[in-house]
């Protein structure tokens, strides 16, 4: 089976997503790039996450053709393509429609810098316009707005994450809803004091040597 090791990767990263409360029944979606080969792995479109096999994880070319699996892709594909093109370091991308990210995002405002953690994504977690989901519009406007960000949040949709790694771009997602559920209760108490663009990052810093080598 091409790309063994990511799509059954894709499939536990699945149901973390459910268990996380980061997405409910089959929304959103993940896919892995394996860029020596110019393949990527993504999840089929409409398929429960704890019903999900590896083998009906799709395998596309980096021009969107299949490869490999009988199921249809995503109808996200568009913008994870346009992700790798744009950014040649990304090698997974989380797409979740968890519920405080995706509050902010039909509120169409930023999350900006209320806690640190929001360094995951950058100095901020930016907004890209709303454009209809699986559409060219929308690949455009979330490459548009991330910038090297490595969290975007999509205009009455939801939240996309990036990272080197699926483990990375899940735990972006993951701290990101945190963040946004601070941020909300927050509002809902006075005016948030966010961190200034120095401590950020001074944080970012932080965060590079973080962790277990």
């Amino acid at each position: 089976m091409r790309l063994d090791k990511e799509r059954r990767a894709i499939v536990d990263f699945g149901r973390k997503m459910l268990t996380a409360s980061l997405t409910t029944g089959a929304g959103g979606n993940l896919s892995v790039c394996d860029r020596k080969q110019g393949l990527l792995a993504i999840t089929p479109s409409g398929v429960d996450y704890f019903d999900l096999s590896a083998e009906q994880v799709v395998v596309v070319d980096l021009e969107g053709q299949p490869v490999e699996g009988d199921c249809k892709p995503s109808s996200e594909l568009g913008f994870h393509l346009a992700l790798y093109r744009q950014r040649p370091e990304i090698t997974a991308v989380v797409h979740t429609h968890s519920v405080y990210a995706t509050t902010i995002a039909c509120l169409n405002w930023e999350l900006p810098p209320v806690h640190y953690l929001i360094g995951f994504s950058g100095h901020k977690v930016p907004l890209a316009p709303y454009a209809t989901f699986g559409t060219e519009q929308l690949a455009a406007n979330i490459t548009a707005a991330i910038g090297d960000h490595n969290a975007v949040l999509l205009a009455n949709h939801g939240l996309v994450a990036v990272g080197t790694t699926l483990g990375r771009a899940f735990a972006t997602a993951e701290e990101i809803e945190l963040v946004a559920r601070i941020y909300y209760q927050a509002c809902s108490i006075g005016e948030p004091v966010l961190l200034d663009r120095q401590e950020m990052s001074r944080v970012m810093d932080k965060f590079s040597t973080y962790g277990q080598s």
